[in-house]
């Protein structure tokens, strides 16, 4: 495993947001959901795509917190422009569980 220095890791802007809504990715390769994440006043609503169809369903996802990464460069996806990544857990067999904070914190702040 390759170490980072700490001005490595101060680069990565990762910080909590609420999903506000959910869809089916139609077009992506692998199955994936179209997100709409709010991270506050300062970092605005971002859009994401994340394979996470496994282990949940697009009506559970609104108003749950996650965790993401927000000053990765766009990538598009198919038609879709995803403007952060949402972090999870990839399980044994591939499937993703989400990274959440264990109590509600207002959304925006950073992960530390």
């Amino acid at each position: 495993m390759e170490t980072i220095t700490w001005n490595d890791f101060e680069k990565v802007h990762i910080h909590v947001g609420t999903i506000l809504t959910a869809k089916v990715f139609e077009k992506a390769r692998n199955p994936a959901y179209q997100l709409e994440i709010d991270f506050g006043p300062e970092i605005g609503i971002r859009k994401s795509s994340a394979q996470i169809t496994s282990l949940y369903q697009t009506d559970e996802l609104p108003g749950k917190q996650v965790v993401a990464v927000v000053n990765f460069p766009v990538k598009q996806i198919a038609n879709f422009f995803s403007e952060c990544l949402v972090l999870g857990v990839v399980g044994e067999g591939k499937e993703i569980v989400l990274l959440q904070p264990d109590r509600p914190v207002k959304n925006g702040h950073r992960i530390a």
